[in-house]
């Protein structure tokens, strides 16, 4: 089975393909520039490194979700594009599940990204053998809340993710990694989709959706501007 995964729900952008459950590709960027720059050149180079095309690939995954709106955008997009062709079986992974799989240690692993304003997209797992039992739900939050729910597990564990900083500020429990390791989750989107596959728990790629966890801001302004409104009325 050969299982093709793209990233471009936070800051970098990344690729990984799978065959039979072994890496034979992964790569990211983090210079700065957009999505829409990146993601397309990072797969056109992934499909010639492993000396494949599209149509061998027999699932594609993406990170789709809490992250960048317009990043998750592109990336379903992308895939999208990719697997529409073929009508090739698709894979949505939590972005959160995708980041705490992409990190080279078992134990329990804090999965948080920047929201801004103080909050993070965040969710918590134990990870062993490569598998990561969910221990909280994805969901959005100011930092120090989710500190303080890591705080009440049993044990403490490490924190990947750009927003890792800001929750590691509130609590000793918890490390952030190194940077450099805490930001790419390709890898961890193609091993989780390589285990929903072989469960039989794929769709098409019209059914893959983003998971945004919240209102966009101007859906969060208008909803402010509309409740002043109401009030003055």
């Amino acid at each position: 089975m050969t299982v093709f995964a793209l990233d471009s729900a936070s800051k970098a952008a990344g690729v990984c393909i799978l065959q039979d459950g072994r890496m034979v590709y992964h790569a990211s960027l983090c210079r700065g520039l957009t999505h829409s720059e990146t993601l397309l050149p990072l797969c056109d180079e992934a499909f010639r490194a492993a000396q494949i095309t599209p149509a061998d690939v027999d699932v594609f995954a993406a990170a789709a979700g809490p992250g960048s709106f317009t990043g998750l955008r592109i990336g379903l997009a992308t895939l999208k594009g990719l697997a529409f062709v073929h009508n090739t079986p698709c894979v949505c992974v939590s972005t959160l599940e995708a980041l705490a799989l992409s990190q080279p240690c078992d134990g329990i692993v804090a999965a948080a990204l920047d929201a801004r304003r103080g909050e993070v997209y965040c969710a918590a797992f134990r990870v062993r053998d490569g598998v990561a039992d969910r221990l909280f739900d994805d969901g959005a939050m100011p930092a120090a809340e989710f500190a303080a729910r890591l705080d009440e597990l049993d044990e403490p564990g490490v924190c990947v993710g750009d927003g890792a900083h800001l929750v590691c500020a509130h609590t000793e429990r918890f490390r952030a990694l190194p940077e450099a390791y805490r930001t790419d989750c390709a890898l961890g989107a193609a091993l989780a989709a390589h285990r929903e596959a072989l469960a039989g728990r794929c769709v098409t790629s019209a059914d893959c959706i983003p998971d945004y966890q919240r209102l966009s801001q101007a859906q969060r302004e208008r909803a402010a501007r509309e409740a002043v409104q109401k009030k003055e009325s």
